[in-house]
């Protein structure tokens, strides 16, 4: 048994070595996000995955007639949507030319979210709710936006496949169990379903305000936005036991990041 799982550790470890690449996603940026990735699964194969889920969401809602039901607040979506999007080339020149779609469902959820490649959907809960003004509208998209520029889901899918590489060369040195895992599969549930990991949610914070800030929106408006959550979320685990920050770091962190870019918000509204 120890031979075997000796055996199955070389194999992993070579498989991985040929296949991982370690990237970085995105510019540092003010906030100074430098951190490296390792990336298993294309851009190109997450992008696709993204863009076909994306489209799923969209006719669900339609079929449900949620769909951009309010057209003042699709609109007003839409036009933060377009101030945030040209500044996406601080971190990364290409992501200006995604294939932007922003679209509203009406939903009493406190979500929003932006798949790889731009995709992005905001429910009326999280703006009716919160009676959310603009600048938090612009912290929230920001955060979102955040997440794709990093390619926080394409590093978490890489992430499930070394976990089904090792169980798939186990199953092929035992004989045991399946072949192979679907990896496609693992793909699309760390992208759509699973939740962030709390370093992505602090990179995704710090990079989402100083888009904020470069479009002109006050990035102090993050601090506001997560009273309202902190607010509304009475009962939430501390932070030992939630993969997010707790919504005091949080604020902290956010605070520093705001003070950091206001240079950047004050040549904006120039």
């Amino acid at each position: 048994m120890k031979r075997m799982l000796r055996m199955l550790s070389l194999v992993a470890a070579a498989t991985l070595a040929v296949g991982c690449q370690t990237v970085q996603t995105t510019n540092s940026g003010a906030v100074g996000v430098t951190r490296g990735q390792s990336m298993l699964v294309s851009a190109a194969e997450i992008e696709q995955a993204s863009a076909q889920a994306y489209d799923q969401v969209l006719q669900e809602a339609r079929s449900k007639g949620v769909l951009n039901q309010d057209a003042k607040q699709v609109q007003r979506v839409r036009r933060i949507a377009n101030r945030l999007i040209p500044h996406t080339a601080a971190f990364r020149p290409d992501a200006v030319n995604w294939k932007w779609e922003v679209n509203v469902i009406t939903s009493d959820q406190l979500n929003a979210w932006c798949m790889a490649g731009g995709k992005i959907a905001f429910y009326t809960g999280l703006i009716n709710k919160l009676s959310l003004t603009d600048a938090e509208i612009a912290a929230v998209m920001g955060h979102e936006i955040a997440h794709a520029l990093r390619e926080h889901s394409r590093e978490r899918a890489s992430r499930a496949m070394v976990t089904n590489l090792g169980l798939s060369v186990l199953s092929a040195v035992t004989g045991v169990g399946q072949g192979g895992a679907n990896l496609m599969g693992a793909v699309a549930k760390v992208t759509f379903e699973l939740p962030n990991s709390r370093l992505h949610e602090t990179e995704a914070d710090s990079v989402g305000v100083e888009l904020a800030a470069r479009a002109g929106y006050d990035p102090r408006a993050a601090v506001n936005l997560w009273q309202k959550m902190s607010k509304a979320s009475n009962g939430a685990p501390p932070q030992f036991l939630s993969t997010h920050p707790s919504y005091a770091t949080r604020q902290q962190d956010l605070a520093r990041d705001a003070q950091r870019v206001m240079p950047l918000y004050q040549a904006a509204k120039r």
